[in-house]
């Protein structure tokens, strides 16, 4: 330090205005607080304390020097050997001192400038603001009243709350504190941008927060919680006006949607070629259902396949197939029947119908299954026989009932057999197999079984008289007209004619269809399922042992069989039926050893 200018204790007194007045002074320590999200942050700021400087009369030409010196260099408070010290300690020795004050209005001015650049600067904010802040400590020390003063106080003590809401935003971000609740980063930055609009640390800590709640929903996709995802990312899109940041967000998280649906769709049908894939492959199914949105078609996609597997393995309704036979040859064709239910039986009010086919109760077939589409034909029979050596009962007692045409009766007749035509004659491949009994038909099924690995019956009452009706309800198996629509199967005509020209005297009026006896199988229009002659041609064997009504029938469309019966059951009309006994629910008790012109049958096969 120059001679004649040494550091003191100055007394109290009020700093001079504009470098005049009496000698400044030094005030205490004063504590300030800033207020923020509601706490008080206790963060002290001290009142400017100048280094004092005592300045005798033989020191204040080297006193101005030093201070200009000083100035000159950036010098300006921080010690007793900065500008404004020594000007101050000037004023002191004397208060009049035009030069010490022109000195200080200068050092004011540059303070000004300066505290105001460090406030617009980008970087380092914390640092900056803090020395702009003691040089607002100078400045109110120098001029208290000076309103630029004042102001840039204000400024300082707005971007200091400014910073402090920053920094507690930018801890909050750190600490998982996001403040979607109303407590964190969003609400600190909120206050940050209500102080300073335009302050781009604020805006982009809600830019940081809107991508932090984006990440949370996009990780809560990923977790196929895609509730959570939707929740995540409405808060997101409340934090700030960013229409197209989160319409991206939005189409991002549709796409991993998209892939895990697919992703499951395909994890599902590749449980579903399994054996024991339909459990898996139907949580799949409720996996998917839980974060699909509605009508989504890959889950339909899914369901379908599903519904197809529980319902028909693997096979589809209407399909069409044949099985292979260990020979080479190939078993009947078979048709997919759709599951579904029906009401089973004739109604308490139906014209001819008999207590046997009452009363009318529902039945449901949870799975569907396959139906021969024609009768077992004279063909398929003769494979059976030839490979196994069997002995149709009708051949080993060496008769059974045809159709004379001398008499236009029915009656018994020897050497009549599974190869015979209704009245005895050698019959044709393509015709269906009759004379023929249900145990006859029974191994037949056995047979076929054996040859194919599959599982060959035959059917139900219950599933004879759903596919019988094929949807419909009338008294007969076309509806309730009382002549069948044209080339609707073989029925007793009232247009039939004998080959010695005789007529039915009880047959559907005006109704023809060319033959007397039984026609080669699919002759005729199948019904609304695909299946041909199940209402007429021949009646046909089931699987149910006779029962004199329907009380206490299976429900599920088993068959209703009691071991060792002896009474069996045919259903469907024939070529040579009175039209009552066409109707839908007509059923009627046969031995188990009769065997008929009349009389025929087909298989179901599980599927």
């Amino acid at each position: 330090m120059a001679s004649g200018c040494s550091p003191s204790t100055p007394p109290a007194a009020t700093p001079p205005a504009a470098g005049t007045g009496p000698a400044p002074a030094v005030r205490g320590p004063v504590a300030a607080q800033v207020t923020i999200g509601g706490e008080d942050a206790a963060e002290t700021v001290q009142r400017w304390e100048p280094p004092a400087v005592v300045v005798d009369a033989q020191g204040v030409a080297k006193a101005h020097r030093e201070a200009t010196q000083a100035f000159e260099q950036g010098r300006l408070y921080a010690t007793s050997a900065d500008a404004i010290p020594i000007w101050l300690g000037l004023l002191q020795h004397n208060p009049g001192d035009r030069q010490a004050q022109a000195g200080l209005t200068r050092a004011r001015h540059r303070l000004l400038d300066e505290a105001t650049a460090l406030l617009a600067r980008p970087l380092k904010q914390r640092e900056a603001l803090a020395e702009a802040g003691d040089m607002a400590l100078v400045l109110l020390t120098l001029a208290p009243e000076d309103p630029k003063v004042r102001q840039l106080q204000t400024r300082v003590e707005k971007a200091q709350r400014v910073l402090a809401y920053n920094r507690a935003g930018e801890d909050d971000l750190r600490a998982g504190r996001i403040g979607e609740d109303g407590d964190g980063a969003i609400p600190n930055f909120r206050e940050a941008l209500a102080l300073d609009p335009d302050n781009a640390r604020a805006r982009q800590g809600l830019a940081a927060a809107e991508s932090a709640l984006i990440r949370r929903a996009e990780d809560a996709a990923r977790a196929t919680d895609f509730s959570t995802a939707g929740t995540w990312l409405a808060e997101a899109a409340k934090v700030r006006d960013s229409s197209i940041t989160i319409a991206d967000a939005f189409e991002r998280i549709e796409r991993i949607r998209a892939e895990t649906l697919v992703r499951l769709r395909d994890e599902g049908l590749r449980d579903l070629a399994t054996p024991q894939g339909l459990k898996p492959a139907r949580q799949k199914l409720e996996d998917a259902l839980r974060i699909a949105l509605p009508g989504d078609p890959v889950v339909v996609q899914l369901r379908e396949r599903i519904e197809l597997v529980t319902h028909y393995g693997s096979f589809r309704p209407r399909q069409v197939f044949s099985d292979a036979l260990r020979d080479g040859g190939r078993g009947p064709q078979m048709i997919v029947v759709p599951h579904g239910g029906f009401q089973m039986g004739a109604g308490d009010s139906e014209p001819g119908a008999t207590d046997a086919e009452k009363p009318s109760h529902y039945v449901r077939f949870e799975r569907g299954f396959a139906l021969s589409i024609t009768e077992v034909t004279v063909a398929d029979f003769r494979r059976y026989v030839e490979a196994t050596k069997a002995r149709p009962r009708a051949t080993r007692r060496g008769h059974s009932i045809v159709y004379d045409e001398r008499s236009g009766n029915f009656m018994r007749r020897s050497g009549v057999d599974w190869q015979s035509d209704y009245s005895g004659a050698p019959a044709i491949a393509t015709l269906p197999v009759m004379h023929v009994s249900v145990r006859d038909a029974e191994h037949y099924a056995a047979w076929l079984s054996e040859q194919t690995g599959r599982s060959y019956r035959l059917p139900s009452e219950a599933e004879f008289e759903y596919v019988l009706r094929a949807g419909s309800s009338g008294r007969y198996p076309w509806g309730d007209a009382g002549t069948p629509p044209p080339r609707a199967g073989n029925f007793t005509g009232g247009k039939d004619v004998s080959p010695s020209g005789r007529r039915w005297y009880n047959a559907f009026v005006g109704y023809g269809d060319g033959y007397w006896g039984p026609a080669p199988v699919a002759t005729f229009e199948p019904n609304a399922w695909g299946v041909h002659d199940i209402a007429g041609n021949l009646s046909e064997w089931v699987a149910d042992c006779w029962h004199a009504s329907y009380r206490r029938a299976p429900s599920d469309g088993v068959a209703w069989f009691n071991p060792g019966c002896r009474q069996r059951v045919i259903r469907g009309g024939n070529w040579a039926n009175a039209p009552e006994q066409t109707r839908a629910a007509w059923r009627q008790s046969q031995d188990s050893d009769t065997t008929s012109a009349r009389i025929g049958f087909r298989l179901v096969r599980g599927i």
